[in-house]
């Protein structure tokens, strides 16, 4: 492979070695089944490194650390080649996970409102999911026309609300100090937060186009070994463990790019 050490490993039957970083919950967890149960069977001797952040996955693929990663949707891996120079692209789609408001102080959106303080994730794709969410839920109004990439620029009217914008990873911790925030589902499933029960509005799943993806540089994304990877996450065995350990999630498979 052009990235990291896709090699054949003699220790494990002459397997190849394929690392991917990803993000610990769900990413990570959904590899580590893929791991212990298909991998190996496959001629793949997997390796997953987790972080536990947006930016050093694809730092790690982009300089050869890793082979692929697993952790993020196609328009955030787009704003992050448009700022980086990168070529770092998406080769399978996994899951969907919706992107929820949380809080410790409201039962349901209806408590949400002016004066209150509520925290969104400050990376450029994921601040416009949550301004959108905000807004499909009538707690602020967007201006007409606005993009996937909204920003606070594109509010129309913040209906009394103080938006603070925080790194995503910081946005669990920021709910004892908040009256609400807007939380990744990898996030909120880490913190131990389950999206279906605990958000208070959640992002509609059906037809999203935030699908999680498998990224690999340019040069890789016909590789053998990454295909062969790729299939293990959209085969049946996955989506089955995904459903079960992971039911706020849609899997959503099939070639991206």
């Amino acid at each position: 492979m052009g990235t990291a050490n896709l090699t054949s490993d003699g220790g494990d039957g002459g397997a190849d070695t394929v690392t991917v970083a990803a993000t610990p919950a769900p990413h990570g967890e959904i590899l580590t089944f893929v791991k212990d149960n298909l991998a190996a069977d496959a001629g793949i001797d997997l390796r997953v490194r987790e972080f536990t952040d947006y930016v050093k996955p694809n730092e790690a693929v982009a300089n050869g650390e890793v082979d692929a990663n697993f952790f993020q949707h196609t328009p955030f891996l787009d704003d992050y080649n448009d700022k980086n120079g990168t070529d770092i692209v998406p080769t399978v789609g996994v899951l969907v996970e919706p992107l929820g408001l949380y809080s410790d102080e409201a039962d349901d959106v209806s408590g949400i409102g002016g004066g209150d303080t509520v925290a969104v994730p400050n990376d450029t794709t994921n601040e416009g999911r949550a301004l959108h969410l905000l807004d499909a839920e009538g707690l602020i109004e967007l201006k007409d026309g606005t993009g996937l990439n909204a920003t606070l620029g594109d509010i129309a009217d913040d209906r009394g609300l103080d938006i603070q914008e925080l790194e995503a990873a910081q946005t669990p911790r920021a709910l004892q100090d908040v009256d609400a925030a807007v939380i990744n589902g990898n996030y909120a499933i880490d913190s131990g937060l389950d999206p279906k029960s605990d958000a208070i509005a959640l992002e509609q799943a059906e037809g999203n186009p935030y699908v999680n993806i498998l990224a690999v540089q340019a040069d890789d994304a016909d590789d053998p070994q990454i295909r062969k990877l790729g299939e293990l996450l959209n085969s049946p065995e996955t989506k089955a463990f995904m459903e079960k350990e992971f039911p706020s999630s849609v899997p959503v498979f099939g070639p991206v790019g």
